[in-house]
């Protein structure tokens, strides 16, 4: 069973910034590509942003294009999420999956399980 383990959430004022890590011990994240989701309080997950497999393209979500940057560090096996300028409605539980990315229509489709999760909070 593929799962990854999500870090790095917490409470951050309006504007401010947050890293969060996506980790796996049993596998080679390189191998996969990966995407962040976001569930808010009574929602369903929303597809935040992917990372590609071969040539690590990178997609964005209009909602945080600009503000949230994808990354990989493959010496550490894990995939970043680099989220600044953040605002209230960025308030949520954010999960990573191993995942295909659509160039074409921006969608990303999960496969494999939800993990914890990690909470962010932004208010003042």
């Amino acid at each position: 069973q593929v799962q990854l383990a999500e870090s790095g959430g917490g409470l951050v004022q309006p504007g401010g910034s947050l890293r969060l890590s996506c980790a796996a011990s049993t596998f080679t994240l390189d191998d996969y590509s990966i995407a962040w989701y976001r569930q808010a309080p009574g929602k369903g997950h929303e597809e935040v942003s992917c990372i590609s497999i071969s040539e690590g393209r990178t997609y964005y979500k209009d909602s945080v294009k600009g503000r949230f940057t994808i990354s990989r560090e493959n010496a550490k096996n894990t995939v970043y999420l680099q989220m600044n300028s953040l605002k209230p409605e960025d308030t949520a539980v954010y999960y990573c999956t191993t995942a295909e990315c659509s160039p074409y229509t921006n969608t990303y489709y999960p496969t494999s399980d939800w993990g914890q999760g990690t909470r962010v909070t932004v208010s003042s």
